[in-house]
């Protein structure tokens, strides 16, 4: 169910709401990337610390990060959007993660 829209500078997001009040927000997306971010959901382990999803959309790649290492993206992503990035910096700062995305994107 589509909650609210929110529009930031280089940030676009949008919110849904899932099950049992966890969100799944779209908080980034260019034409070589997009970025998902999943709440804190107590009764997953995997989405303790939430998570994220990075789409390569050239490649139709993804890879789902959670955990300490989502901890650690959403520091690094918040130093990163301090320095007021343009969207070419953020895909660059995006494309270190390319090596792990070993997912196919899959559409059903």
């Amino acid at each position: 169910m589509l909650l609210e829209i929110h529009w930031s500078n280089t940030i676009f997001q949008f919110c849904l709401v899932l099950s049992k009040g966890n969100t799944m927000n779209l908080i980034y997306n260019s034409e070589q990337y997009s970025v998902v971010e999943f709440g804190v959901d107590d009764d997953n382990e995997a989405l303790r610390y939430g998570g994220y999803e990075i789409t390569d959309k050239a490649v139709k790649r993804e890879f789902f990060m959670g955990g300490m290492q989502a901890v650690t993206f959403r520091k690094d992503v918040s130093d990163l959007i301090a320095s007021d990035p343009s969207l070419e910096e953020v895909d660059d700062f995006l494309g270190q993660f390319d090596p792990f995305m070993l997912q196919m994107v899959t559409i059903h």
